[in-house]
């Protein structure tokens, strides 16, 4: 029995096998592709689904107290940049909205008080949330409350968020 000489298919070999690397490069740019345009979809998903609750919450309150207008009937948290960017690189928004999210839960005694007891509820929200730890994804960190300011029955608050860094 005789064997035919691998010569004669050593051209077919070379273009089967460059073939197969281009079907597998282009599997793998396909999938990372789609991968980053769901990850972007997550990620807005994560924010909308926070943003309803929030929304789910302010409309409740302000039913509860739409005749009353001396009151705290709602609770903006906002982001504040913090003068050194050493901190701020690794936060992403998904995180910075489940931690403003939490604090949100925090304040939530603080909706129905009279607006002009401000100075004693701002006391206290200042004593219990300055340098409160939150654990979002496994890690730590924590916030610092910058301004407080109500107006028209809207509490607004300003907070710093940096990843805690244990001593």
């Amino acid at each position: 029995m005789r064997i035919p000489p691998f010569q004669r298919f050593r051209r077919f070999s070379q273009i089967s096998a460059v073939f197969v690397l281009g079907m597998v490069t282009g599997a793998v740019m396909y999938n990372a592709v789609f991968h980053l345009g769901y990850n972007v979809l997550w990620l807005n998903n994560q924010e909308m689904r926070v943003e309803i609750e929030q929304y789910r919450n302010d409309i409740k309150t302000l039913k509860k107290y739409n005749n009353t207008s001396t009151v705290i009937r709602e609770i903006k948290l906002r982001m504040e940049e913090s003068k050194d960017k050493e901190g701020t690189s690794g936060l992403d928004p998904v995180t910075v909205k489940e931690i403003i999210s939490k604090m949100g839960t925090d304040l939530e005694p603080m909706r129905g008080r009279s607006m002009f007891d401000i100075d004693t509820d701002g006391k206290l929200a200042r004593l219990l949330l300055d340098g409160k730890i939150y654990i979002v994804r496994e890690k730590e960190y924590s916030a610092k409350i910058r301004t407080m300011l109500v107006m028209e029955g809207v509490l607004q608050i300003w907070v710093e968020i940096h990843p805690y860094k244990r001593s």
